[in-house]
């Protein structure tokens, strides 16, 4: 599932290509197809991101909120379009340019109220401009549920996703396993703000490293990374493999529905 970075870059590509003009909207699949015909013709007038959340805004309270989930992609390309195949929930297109969105969890034409309704169950956002973390930690300091687990739950921090969850807890030598209670608030704020600087990062990047400038290949003299997911990182899918900083065996466990992966010598209980 795409994290958060993912979704705030979309945000701003869909505005640079459509934004400030009409789109000519359809739904080649057909789920979407009164809502598109709704939005026909109208103009792109903003986009925003929420965590794993997509919200494209026409007239003044109708937005299109995207949810990408497990298997939701996003591809755009230039005029003239292909054909659209059956898999496409939904086509904008302009005379330069179009995208196709197929298989999201989510797509939905929605009002002020609603939109309103999903900002107000998700917690606070690294890469939104003015969201509290303090929201975040009045729940983490209550709670006896593991680091890892709040750091997944979209509803105490949106956008953080397995990647993330993973390298900032190492970057922090954090057990994962640690109750969110036990954190103290300078641990959390340290997180937050390298939350914050490493999202920022992957949205410029449009890919997740998280390895500090002295831990890099070129800095270690070792080999780059090779996973389809691309980027630099500590602990994630590194399982059985050498710490970067130790040696130590990275280890794997499932947790909140995830694999979770983390250093035992630099993550010490």
């Amino acid at each position: 599932m795409p994290e958060g970075h993912t979704i705030h870059r979309l945000a701003a590509d869909y505005f640079a290509r459509f934004g400030g003009r009409p789109v000519h909207a359809s739904s080649p699949q057909g789920k979407f197809a009164d809502s598109a015909a709704l939005i026909d013709g109208a103009v792109l007038a903003r986009t925003e991101a929420h965590g794993k959340h997509l919200f494209l805004g026409f007239r003044e309270e109708e937005w299109v909120h995207i949810h990408l989930g497990l298997f939701g992609k996003v591809n755009f390309g230039p005029q003239p379009a292909p054909p659209p195949t059956e898999t496409v929930r939904l086509r904008l297109a302009n005379p330069h340019a179009h995208v196709d969105l197929r298989g999201p969890t989510a797509c939905a034409l929605i009002g002020e109220d609603d939109k309103r309704a999903i900002h107000e169950r998700l917690g606070p956002d690294p890469l939104r401009e003015g969201d509290d973390p303090d929201k975040a930690w009045r729940r983490i300091s209550r709670s006896r549920t593991t680091v890892a687990a709040l750091l997944m739950d979209q509803k105490v921090v949106a956008g953080v996703g397995n990647v993330y969850r993973a390298e900032v807890l190492f970057r922090h030598g954090i057990d994962p396993y640690r109750p969110g209670r036990d954190l103290t608030r300078e641990e959390w704020t340290a997180i937050w703000h390298d939350l914050v600087a490493l999202m920022r990062e992957g949205v410029r990047n449009n890919r997740i490293d998280t390895v500090r400038p002295e831990h890099t290949p070129e800095a270690m003299g070792r080999p780059p990374r090779k996973d389809d997911h691309g980027g630099e990182v500590y602990v994630y899918r590194r399982t059985a493999m050498p710490c970067l900083l130790c040696g130590t065996p990275v280890s794997t466990a499932p947790l909140a529905a995830r694999n979770l992966f983390w250093c035992p010598a630099c993550q010490p209980a």
